[in-house]
């Protein structure tokens, strides 16, 4: 079943309901839950990651990208000491994004190894180590890009619909493919890693995410944060970054970057947007060879 109907779903609620421990409808992208009254949707203001009960929008969020790709997903998540099979099957014909999750308790059900079962522990932990697979980047252990395109559009619901600032800040290496050209991929691994060290220690999950984007690129996402509250965290992380040095065949080699910053406040932007625009500011910035700002 690629997709349901909402005639679909009142015809099969009394099945999902027997085989299901919980049935639900969402909203993906604004992450608020869907009341079905009377043969009408309408989002209500309860947010649906809160079901987890930990506060935070999930690093794999299923329904996001059963909903992008138009097609039913199913995944693992833990809760507690359960797991819980999620099946995410996109709806049709509402008038906004809708995903129909469906949810079953399989901790005593699926097994893998040894372990102590009862307690879910050891299919806890794989849970976790699948997700990390799935959204972080192996090498800086930074959330990757499939994140940043699943992640950032729903804080930018987030953030437009409470009246708060965003902001992205895009990042790039100066001296990268010198590293790689000079000295190997070996080399330019470790710099990556050195680099991403620096900005996982001056952006913590408060503030908000940090990303690579891809090569000698990463994003960092701001929650309310304007200009230059992210311009002094940016130049933190430059002055770190051009103080490592890097030992490649007996030379000191040392590291710099450039940055854009883009915030988005009042008026919303799409995700895309609001890269594309740091993206740019990154590349003047490298261009002119100039401090960010001046």
């Amino acid at each position: 079943m690629d997709h349901i109907t909402i005639d679909e779903i009142i015809d099969k609620l009394d099945f999902f309901h027997k085989m299901y421990d919980a049935v639900r409808l969402i909203d993906p992208l604004h992450k608020r839950v869907i009341d079905f009254r009377d043969s009408s949707v309408v989002r209500t203001k309860q947010i649906c990651y809160q079901y987890w009960g930990n506060n935070k929008i999930c690093d794999n969020c299923i329904s996001t990208r059963s909903y992008k790709e138009n097609k039913s997903l199913v995944k693992m998540e833990s809760k507690s000491d359960t797991v819980i099979l999620v099946t995410a099957i996109p709806i049709e014909n509402v008038g906004f994004p809708a995903v129909l999750e469906l949810f079953k308790n399989v901790t005593d059900t699926m097994f893998i190894g040894e372990g102590d079962y009862n307690k879910g522990q050891m299919l806890t932990l794989y849970v976790s180590k699948i997700t990390d697979a799935i959204v972080k980047d192996p090498l800086t252990s930074l959330y990757n890009r499939r994140y940043i395109e699943e992640r950032l559009p729903a804080d930018v619901v987030e953030s437009s619909l409470s009246h708060k600032p965003l902001t992205v800040c895009f990042i790039d290496l100066d001296n990268f493919k010198a590293i790689n050209d000079t000295y190997g991929h070996e080399a330019g691994d470790d710099a990556i890693k050195k680099v991403g060290n620096v900005i996982i220690h001056n952006v913590g999950e408060r503030k908000g995410w940090t990303a690579r984007y891809g090569g000698d690129e990463f994003l960092i996402c701001l929650y309310n944060a304007r200009e230059e509250e992210a311009v002094h965290i940016m130049e933190g992380i430059q002055k770190e970054v051009e103080n490592i040095s890097v030992d490649l065949e007996g030379q000191d080699v040392r590291l710099s970057l450039s940055f854009g910053i883009n915030t988005m406040e009042d008026v919303s932007v799409t995700a895309k947007d609001l890269i594309r625009a740091a993206d740019k500011k990154m590349y003047l910035s490298k261009k002119h060879k100039i401090k960010y700002g001046t």
